[in-house]
């Protein structure tokens, strides 16, 4: 039988994997980076929330493109219904814990 190979185009050859350990770590910095700007500074709170969110924009942004390798493979309907999809869902859980949170406290 004839065996089918994956369409996906690789980058870089195999080996140790470079990009995601330097994703782990951008990753574990800017959370510790969150924490310390929510725990450790005495800023006001407009000014902590954006921060905070800013991080977490760039944390998203590096998980996409070191992890999820979105800019990888050779259909990109499926990636550009993936991120919607993920966009939506995010958005959804914001917006469901927020309105939670409003209506019980």
């Amino acid at each position: 039988m004839q065996e089918h190979k994956n369409t996906a185009v690789e980058s870089e050859p195999a080996g140790f994997p470079w990009k995601q350990v330097i994703g782990l770590i951008l990753s574990l910095a800017l959370t510790f980076l969150a924490l310390w700007i929510a725990v450790g500074l005495s800023l006001p709170v407009h000014v902590t929330l954006t921060l905070i969110v800013g991080l977490a924009v760039i944390q998203a942004l590096i998980q996409l493109f070191m992890f999820m390798h979105v800019l990888e493979g050779t259909d990109t309907s499926h990636q550009i219904l993936g991120l919607i999809f993920g966009i939506f869902v995010a958005f959804a859980m914001v917006a469901g814990t927020l309105w939670i949170m409003y209506f019980t406290l």
